[in-house]
């Protein structure tokens, strides 16, 4: 595998668990009936929109195309989630499968970083992007704690 393939695979796989986070967040948004937990989903959306957008810039850059769809678990997981909400807590639900959602990405973005085959150009990006991921995903996890523990 040349580096161009290399950052392209590398990059896509973060792009495609990127855009699941951004779909789920979009339709949770619509779904709960808080207008504050709508609106942070939505602000989160944008986030995880930003972060497509600048990878798939990045895979670009090194010749490639860039993923255009989510993942298979990324579907499932948006879909436990639907019904974990219309069984239960509307916003709790859709709240501890987004977070679930972070911890994905966060550690899809640390393997990156942590894969002695990740190149140079691929890490610098996931680097300066990492910083949002771990906002996102701290305000997730906050969040969900502090909906159990009430």
């Amino acid at each position: 595998m040349n580096i161009d393939t290399k950052i392209t695979h590398s990059l896509n796989d973060l792009i495609e668990i990127a855009r699941d986070g951004k779909d789920f967040y979009a339709e949770a948004a619509k779904k709960v009936e808080d207008t504050e937990l709508s609106a942070l989903f939505i602000r989160i959306a944008g986030v995880k929109d930003e972060l497509v957008t600048s990878l798939g810039s990045a895979v670009v850059a090194a010749g490639g195309k860039p993923a255009d769809h989510g993942t298979f678990v990324g579907t499932m997981q948006q879909f436990y989630g639907k019904v974990r909400a219309t069984l239960g807590d509307n916003k709790y639900g859709y709240v501890a499968e987004l977070e679930e959602s972070e911890d994905r990405l966060l550690k899809a973005f640390n393997d990156t970083l942590n894969d002695a085959d990740t190149p140079a150009a691929a890490r610098t990006e996931v680097e300066r992007l990492l910083p949002r991921v771990r906002e996102c995903h701290k305000i997730m996890s906050n969040r969900k704690h502090a909906m159990k523990a009430a």
